[in-house]
């Protein structure tokens, strides 16, 4: 039988306080497959770009604007679905967003033309856009204050086990079946991790708290018992009833307000910076490596040794973030990633020192995504953090977009693969100095 703590603290005290205990990984672990299905998914549709631009008949241009159609509605996605999390929940946005990711998948995979495929793009984006934003606050709220870069990190490793199992379906699957059975195997998968939200996905306890629906008591007696807390002191009547006043006045207006003003735009800045880098390197790297003078096989290769790489960066950076400043481990990561990008595209005549420099690239750059997502929530008070961290998504999408359609531009003007990568490397030089200025605002106390 689990022990109850005792000490007159509330619920997000003691979470935030006390070690984490097992569901509390297990929705760390919940969160990992919902990331690694929008890892899938993106890498996916780089793994299969060459079969679509030639049954398509498409120029460069053309094919990095379907590979932003996601991007698109996820941009859309995070910054409505977001504001509807603090609106109405995140436990059930999560929910419908996972549906709506899952819909779209399907239909992609039955994509009889370019047009199609770009809109069922933006579908399957709408809902990946809603899902990041939920699950990233949730993540954040349910982890201690010691290890919540440790269950970042985890949780933003999913992209890279994602966009690995992409690369293996990719290969296996398009030369029997073709593209589109890629994105129908993503949406089979997609049907079983719904299954798994509605089952462990709790209801963040700040929004519980603040917004107190009608069921509130009896959801926060269920989280209180599953972090081993008191149910009797885990009550709305625990809690003062000014929050959910103060809170019922939030919106879209207040992050550019008062003291919110500048972690905003520092926050869109990192956001901005990172996303570009991160999303051209894994959108663009397996197309421009056969530009290079690789093989399509070997192309592939050295987008699963990026995903690989991804998955191991995100856990190292919370492993660190756990001893170390997040901002500071995060300025480490960003500065690595902008010189291992050089020297990788340096690397490409010898295959085995690509691979090697790929899966680094992969590590670093992923770590960079995981500290900007550890980031983000701390600097937002409850009320507003699902919005918050959905607009700055959703800028940072702004900047993947742009990424795969800057690659096919400049492909199609024939700029060398040099160039390109030497210009995401500055990018992230600039996103650095931003994240300097974010390490001096404060933390929200909420989640400090």
């Amino acid at each position: 039988m689990p022990k109850t703590i005792a000490p007159a603290r509330s619920l997000r005290s003691h979470i935030a306080n006390s070690p984490m205990t097992a569901y509390q990984w297990l929705v760390v672990a919940c969160a990992v497959l919902l990331n690694a299905n929008d890892g899938f998914d993106v890498a996916a549709m780089s793994f299969v770009s060459v079969n679509v631009e030639n049954e398509f008949g498409l120029s460069g241009s053309v094919l990095g604007t379907v590979i932003s159609a996601t991007l698109v509605g996820m941009s859309i996605g995070a910054i409505f679905i977001g504001r509807l999390a603090d609106a109405i929940g995140r436990r059930w946005t999560l929910v419908a967003s996972t549906a709506i990711s899952t819909l779209g998948m399907f239909l992609a995979s039955s994509a009889q033309n370019v047009v199609q495929l770009g809109i069922w793009r933006v579908v399957t984006g709408l809902g990946v856009g809603g899902i990041l934003a939920g699950v990233t606050v949730v993540v954040a709220e349910f982890s201690s204050t010691r290890w919540r870069g440790l269950a970042i990190g985890i949780y933003s490793a999913g992209y890279g086990i994602g966009a690995f199992l992409g690369g293996i379906a990719a290969n296996s699957l398009q030369e029997n079946l073709g593209w589109r059975s890629v994105f129908f195997v993503g949406a089979s998968a997609s049907v079983v991790i719904l299954v798994a939200v509605i089952a462990i996905m709790p209801e963040s306890v700040q929004f519980l708290v603040t917004k107190r629906p009608a069921y509130a008591d009896k959801a926060l007696g269920r989280i209180a018992t599953r972090v081993h807390f008191d149910p009797a002191k885990a009550t709305l009547a625990a809690h003062p009833v000014q929050t959910s006043e103060k809170a019922a006045k939030t919106g879209f207006l207040d992050l550019f307000k008062g003291a919110a003003l500048r972690p905003t735009l520092l926050l869109w800045a990192v956001f901005l910076t990172i996303m570009f880098a991160f999303y051209f390197v894994n959108s663009w790297t397996p197309r421009l490596m056969i530009e290079a003078g690789m093989t399509t096989e070997q192309g592939v290769y050295i987008g699963m040794a990026l995903a690989v790489g991804g998955a191991v960066g995100s856990v190292l950076f919370g492993i660190v973030a756990a001893k170390v400043s997040v901002e500071r481990v995060l300025l480490i990561f960003v500065l690595i990633s902008a010189v291992s990008i050089v020297a990788f595209v340096f690397s490409t005549a010898v295959l085995a020192v690509a691979m090697t420099l790929g899966v680094f690239v992969g590590l670093v750059v992923n770590g960079c995504v995981a500290g900007a997502y550890a980031v983000a929530p701390t600097r937002y008070e409850a009320a507003v953090r699902g919005t918050g961290v959905g607009v700055t998504l959703a800028v940072g999408r702004l900047a993947a977009i742009f990424a795969p359609i800057f690659g096919g531009a400049m492909l199609d003007m024939g700029l060398s693969v040099v160039v390109l990568y030497s210009v995401a490397a500055v990018v992230l030089v600039v996103g650095a100095v931003g994240l300097v200025g974010l390490s001096k605002v404060p933390r929200s106390e909420e989640t400090a």
